[in-house]
């Protein structure tokens, strides 16, 4: 899979590509490439985004820094998807993740403090997703979570045997994850549930299943 992620912050991924899964599937499953928009900008000292038409707070990314930045990277518009990561986007699901994780290629747009002018979503974007009805400083935190969601899904991201009942699993019937406990087994007399203790893998499977959340 290739992923491009178009940044003000390239440097911020540093540290995620570093970690797993990220780090065990690039080079490998996955193609990661980021693009600043300082690089490409037709502003002039850098300059990418603006104060909003009609005042606020914040500043807004603008649209022909993006369109810039996208046509430099692909010398037209994409063919593949464009995602703009925005408060007001679908909401970010597992389901959305593996819809994402299907893509051959992908693109990725962060924004800045208050967002993208709405051209960006409305014209150079093919999909808006968000992580959360919130506002970040740093538009490079979605971004980030999603390239480690999707990250995931790849083929040898997880090692093996720990994807079984994992919180991408169709098993758990949507929902995220099952209780976990570990060592000791009674800690100030809170119990560790007797199946998981049994070594009876087929019991256990079914507890997983009847307590997923």
């Amino acid at each position: 899979m290739r992923l491009d992620v178009f940044t003000l912050v390239p440097h911020a991924f540093a540290w995620l590509t570093e970690q797993r899964p990220v780090a065990t599937v690039l080079g490998g499953e996955l193609e990661l490439r980021l693009f600043s928009y300082r690089e490409t900008t037709p502003l002039r000292n850098g300059q990418v985004d603006d104060e909003p038409y009609g005042g606020g707070a914040g500043m807004v990314l603008r649209v022909d820094v993006v369109a810039a930045a996208l046509e430099a990277a692909y010398g037209g518009p994409p063919e593949n998807r464009v995602v703009a990561l925005s408060p007001q986007g679908r909401q970010l699901t597992q389901a959305v993740v593996e819809e994402l994780a299907g893509e051959q290629r992908l693109t990725l747009l962060s924004a800045r403090f208050e967002g993208f002018d709405e051209r960006i979503v409305e014209h150079l974007a093919t999909d808006a997703i968000s992580i959360g009805p919130y506002v970040l400083s740093n538009g490079d935190l979605p971004a980030m979570v999603v390239v480690d969601a999707i990250a995931r899904r790849l083929p040898g991201a997880l090692s093996a045997g720990s994807g079984e009942l994992e919180s991408f699993s169709d098993e758990l019937g949507g929902g995220l994850e099952y209780p976990h406990y570990t060592r000791p087994a009674e800690f100030r007399g809170w119990q560790v549930p007797e199946v998981l203790l049994s070594g009876d893998h087929a019991r256990i499977e079914s507890w997983r299943k009847e307590h997923v959340r």
